[in-house]
């Protein structure tokens, strides 16, 4: 019978040793599982970040055909003073008439469109100046104080 009960105090040992070596190492996994679920948070975060700036540029940028690439090179040319659709027929050697006019002007409109140029007055286009962006934090008074 002792040999009995000391081989069941040494198994009685192996498990209680098993034990806490599973433990261990549920303790190390969940450790790990923590770990997991914090990268898996900021990866969702960073996915949501990423699909509500894309959602920002639904326009997709395709290639202007020739004529509009020519026309085109006129505004990165130009003074800044904009110019009208007849300007636009002569400073590429097109013709001056009526039809081409209204051609030009009907080439210059789909760049408005695409948002490639602006008409800040009937017939006048010219390339969109970008606007600063604003700080709604910035005060005047903190920003000229000098340190004392």
């Amino acid at each position: 019978m002792n040999e009995l009960l000391e081989q069941s105090e040494a198994r009685r040992v192996r498990v209680g040793r098993t034990i806490d070596a599973l433990q261990q190492e549920i303790a190390g996994l969940g450790e790990q599982l923590a770990a997991a679920r914090q990268a898996l948070e900021r990866l969702e975060i960073t996915r949501r970040t990423v699909l509500e700036l894309t959602a920002e540029d639904t326009t997709p940028a395709e290639p202007l055909p020739p004529g509009y690439r020519d026309v085109l090179a006129l505004f990165t040319q130009d003074d800044g003073d904009g110019l009208h659709a007849k300007d636009a027929c002569r400073a590429l050697g097109h013709g001056t008439g009526p039809r081409h006019v209204e051609n030009m002007r009907a080439k210059l409109k789909r760049l408005v469109d695409r948002g490639v140029l602006t008409e800040p007055e009937p017939g006048l286009f010219t390339r969109p100046h970008p606007t600063p962006e604003i700080n709604p934090n910035w005060e005047p008074a903190k920003a000229c104080r000098t340190p004392s």
